[in-house]
């Protein structure tokens, strides 16, 4: 009551403060001469006809010079001290006018004493007034105002999530709930917490009108296509949009303001991520020994967490980045804690490993002392440029890595191996690309050399004589490291530009939960030297993703036709080895599987003896660190391999220019 009260207060007009002011200051005048006279009969008076001429005589004579000294021009709630010597000095003229008149030549029924008295009760009267306003006023006047100067936000959604999200913005300090938008026809022109309900189709004018900075989604059940509905809207009102989490994350307790975040990627993906089949997820993780390798990188820690919550027996961390692997150790430990009570509560035993892929031996150990059912392979190079400037490393590690964790796989027994690929291996044109297609082939060959397994057998693994290879193909993952939703996010934040290498590339995407989840799966339907991709719908051309990004973010895209807009896209051309487009098969008609977004493909490779053969021919390139060798053989191992750049090695370059530097000396 008081706060709406001192609220009230504050969003008076400046001439009805002032009214106000006056006439407090009237009623504090005769108030001090009736306690004035009190104070001198020693007890409390009715007044008499003398005594009603002081009391009326005080507000006549102190207004009019509280008027001229200017004491209603001051901000009550800024008063300091030079109000409170404007307000001493005031009254120090009308206490010697006061005094005059009732004290030097007296009143009939007036005390003398009330002419000096008064004065000196009017001022502590009317100081402590303007004190009392200073403190009363000024903190929530300024709170006021420091709210008034928070972005305004709307809150998409009046149901349950929108409602609790409204009542944490009433104490944040990062941002002020202004209305509400629904779709529900028959609550516009309502209120809700206090806030009005808006037509969503009334979205541009509301955002003009109350200064709009933000769109807050509080429909954590709506459907895919709702959410792209809603976002459309958005960017054509040129807002920012922030999401809550889905109604899984939200079940554990109210909404917090600290749950908004950044759109889903799921959110510019556009389309519904591909639904897992739990006993896929399931079949070969539950109380199994689960091996990952790579398991600090983006599809490895993903497929980490995915593994940990089919509650594998162990599951083993390994990579040889130091500070990856305690990151993801941190965190899947965390997740235990949260989820069974402590580590020692769980079923899963995590243990990180620090191991390099090409490391025959210390693999072999690792997979000695805990036997691992399952291994999926995650640890490679893949960033395009980088390994097209260091071809050599990236191959040792891409294909020799595979080879080695392989070769290792399969004389510990274990059962199944799962190599993470890309769609770059597709008639790649760059190293990277190469070197996974050739380390499928690895997988292949290894594949089609091994025994049949023995009739009626249902194990693969070290009963059955063999080891179950397969890959998993797949386009790129949105929110990985390297990805350009992220480069993205950072350009838009610091102004632009957004950079672009051609303005018609175009890319399959997916999300890093469902490549991993697409990996577990096809891995359990494998059967041996099988390649599985995803049908990933059609491919997304990247500036159109940029675009909306830019306009998710209330901002406009800098070009001819919006010359005054925020963020500019700007063409930085091709990188060496990159492709305008990606393929997901390199041959025809894919298979289905049992699951209906996973094919499998059949993909043509070379018999295991004259693979290996030709491996230690290119290896000896490497050792050798000859790139145009290097590359020689590469266009003739891997089938569509068509380089689109001359040799980029940074080495062979370096070396290049000595020679030349050193040709003329020679000579």
């Amino acid at each position: 009551m008081l706060k709406a009260f001192t609220e009230l207060l504050i969003d008076l007009p400046r001439p009805a403060k002032r009214v106000l002011a006056l006439t407090v200051d009237a009623l504090l005048c005769a108030l001090t001469v009736w306690i004035a006279m009190s104070l001198r009969y020693e007890t409390w008076i009715n007044p008499r006809e003398g005594q009603w001429l002081a009391i009326g005589l005080s507000p006549a004579l102190a207004l009019p010079i509280f008027v001229v000294n200017g004491l209603y021009r001051a901000i009550f709630r800024y008063a300091g001290w030079s109000a409170l010597m404007t307000v001493i000095r005031a009254v120090a003229i009308y206490g010697l006018l006061y005094a005059m008149a009732f004290t030097l030549i007296s009143v009939p029924g007036v005390p003398r004493t009330v002419g000096l008295l008064q004065p000196m009760l009017l001022l502590l009267a009317v100081g402590g007034s303007r004190l009392v306003a200073r403190y009363w006023l000024s903190g929530l006047y300024q709170s006021k105002l420091q709210r008034a100067q928070l972005p305004r936000v709307l809150i998409y959604g009046a149901g349950a999530a929108g409602r609790q999200l409204a009542d944490a913005l009433t104490s944040s300090h990062e941002m002020q709930a202004v209305g509400f938008l629904d779709d529900d026809a028959r609550l516009h022109g309502q209120t809700l917490s206090g806030l009005p309900i808006h037509d969503p189709h009334q979205l541009e004018s509301c955002v003009q009108k109350l200064r709009i900075h933000t769109i807050l989604l509080a429909v954590p059940s709506a459907t895919r296509q709702r959410r792209n509905d809603i976002l459309l809207r958005a960017s054509r009102a040129q807002v920012s949009v922030r999401t809550l989490p889905n109604l899984l994350d939200l079940a554990q307790g109210r909404v917090q303001v600290s749950d908004l975040r950044e759109l889903d990627i799921e959110d510019l993906l556009g389309r519904d991520p591909v639904a897992p089949d739990t006993e896929l997820l399931h079949r070969h993780v539950r109380a199994k020994v689960v091996l990952v390798t790579g398991a600090g990188g983006s599809i490895g820690s993903e497929l980490c967490r995915q593994i940990l919550q089919g509650q594998p027996r162990v599951l083993l961390l390994l990579d040889l980045n130091e500070f990856a692997l305690y990151q993801i150790h941190q965190e899947l430990q965390g997740w235990q804690q949260l989820q069974a009570g402590g580590p020692e509560a769980s079923p899963t035993q995590l243990l990180p490993l620090l191991a390099s892929v090409q490391d025959a031996d210390r693999l072999s150990e690792i997979m000695a002392t805990w036997q691992p059912h399952t291994i999926y392979h995650a640890a490679a190079y893949k960033h395009v440029p980088l390994v097209e400037h260091n071809p050599a490393e990236g191959l040792k590690n891409n294909v020799w890595g595979t080879w080695t964790c392989a070769r290792v796989a399969q004389q510990h027994g274990v059962e199944r191996f799962v190599l993470i690929s890309t769609d770059k291996a597709v008639r790649p044109t760059n190293i990277m690309g190469a070197s996974k297609r050739l380390a499928e082939m690895v997988l292949q060959g290894l594949a089609a050399d091994l025994p049949e397994a023995a009739p009626g057998s249902t194990r693969w693994g070290a009963q059955a004589g063999r080891t179950c290879f397969s890959m998993v193909r797949f386009g790129n993952v949105l929110g990985s490291s390297g990805s350009v939703v992220p480069l993205f996010r950072r350009q838009i934040k610091s102004g632009g530009p957004i950079t672009l290498t051609h303005p018609d590339i175009t890319r399959y995407f997916m999300t890093i939960p469902e490549a991993a989840q697409l990996v577990i799966q096809a891995g359990a339907m494998a059967r041996g030297g099988d390649v599985f991709l995803l049908d990933m719908g059609q491919p997304v051309r990247i500036q159109d993703l940029a675009r909306k990004m830019v306009e998710l973010s209330g901002l406009t895209i800098r070009d001819e036709r919006t010359p005054d807009g925020d963020i500019e896209i700007e063409i930085t051309g091709l990188r060496p080895g990159e492709k305008l487009y990606e393929e997901l098969l390199i041959g025809e008609h894919p298979e289905p599987t049992q699951h209906p977004r996973i094919m499998k493909a059949r993909e043509d490779f070379l018999p295991w003896p004259e693979l290996q053969h030709r491996l230690a021919s290119l290896r000896e390139a490497l050792d050798r660190h000859d790139a145009l060798a290097i590359r020689t053989q590469m266009v003739a191992l891997v089938t569509g391999y068509e380089p689109s750049d001359p040799v980029v090695d940074w080495t062979h370059l370096a070396q290049a220019q000595q020679a030349e530097q050193r040709a003329p000396s020679n000579a």
